[in-house]
């Protein structure tokens, strides 16, 4: 199929973008177009007006520093993910981009983008909403900051106004004691996950003090759920003063923390997957990030990055 007629504008300056998406309430931004173009030409979205905002100037950054990463609107996924200094201040990141489709589409694919397209199967909304992230938005009346917990409404939703372009995201760096872990499964390499699971887990010494798990797939939403405390619980009513001092976590405790995500959790049947099949993704996958996040940090050695 061929996209529905639309305008063109493919402005030169920020403020030019922002009249022109001021201008038409059913204008797009288009940056990479990795999510966009096949919407478009499915006739799945047919705006009136496409805002290319590929020729803007000073927003194709990545600047890092020890409090997190910055990535800019028309940064290509391939660059962020290339960067030792992503990887070393927020390695979380760089493990989820490692997944992202393939190679060709990193190489035009946003960060940013894939951001705002608010899609609850991919990876980097849930990173950023595990990690306390935020998107910076300007219009032609000023900016704001939205942080990660609000910017996600729905599927395929998020909650930039229409006259608003996302101008940059922060990724927050690693944190003293943190160590990460990042875990998917889907049908084929390159597709979108059947489940995906993220973690960030905070050690004092060998033990937990946080545990906080992204899950994607599973939720019409990138959710994130606090499971610190099926693991301290399960680690505290240990009968062997041995086990309680090595911070080891045992099958129950991860077993305990998975079941507790569930609560938060709505798994669905799709073509791709039944519910039950997600459930039980959630259960493996849940165990696996929160045994490697744990291990991570304690090689880490509670320093951050």
């Amino acid at each position: 199929m061929k996209p529905a007629p639309f305008s063109f504008v493919r402005p030169q300056g920020l403020q030019h973008a922002l009249e022109a998406l001021a201008a038409d309430p059913g204008a797009k931004v288009l940056a990479g177009g990795q999510s966009l173009v096949p919407l478009l030409s499915m006739r799945l979205a047919a705006p009136s007006t496409l805002v290319d905002i590929n020729a803007l100037p000073d927003l194709d950054h990545v600047r890092v520093d020890d409090s997190g990463v910055r990535v800019g609107a028309l940064a290509r996924q391939a660059d962020v993910l290339g960067s030792d200094d992503v990887r070393r201040v927020q390695p979380l990141l760089s493990l989820a981009l490692s997944q992202v489709a393939h190679a060709t589409i990193r190489n035009r694919g946003t960060v940013v983008g894939s951001l705002v397209h608010a899609d609850a199967a991919a990876e980097l909304p849930m990173v950023l909403t595990l990690l306390g992230g935020s998107v910076s938005v300007a219009s032609a009346t000023g900016t704001r900051t939205i942080p990660a917990a609000e910017l996600y409404a729905g599927p395929l939703e998020s909650t930039l106004h229409h006259d608003e372009i996302a101008v940059e995201a922060l990724f927050p760096g690693l944190g003293p004691g943190e160590g990460v872990a990042f875990e998917e499964v889907s049908r084929r390499h390159g597709d979108y996950a059947l489940c995906g699971v993220a973690a960030v887990v905070r050690v004092e010494g060998a033990h937990v003090a946080e545990a906080r798990v992204g899950y994607m797939s599973v939720a019409d939403v990138p959710t994130v759920v606090d499971l610190t405390t099926a693991l301290v619980e399960e680690v505290a009513q240990r009968p062997s003063r041995r086990a309680r001092n090595q911070g080891e976590l045992s099958d129950q405790a991860v077993s305990a923390a998975a079941e507790l995500a569930l609560q938060h959790l709505d798994p669905a049947d799709d073509l791709h997957a039944s519910s039950a099949y997600r459930a039980q993704l959630v259960r493996v996958l849940t165990a696996h990030a929160l045994r490697a996040a744990h291990d991570d940090a304690v090689v880490r050695g509670g320093a951050p990055g």
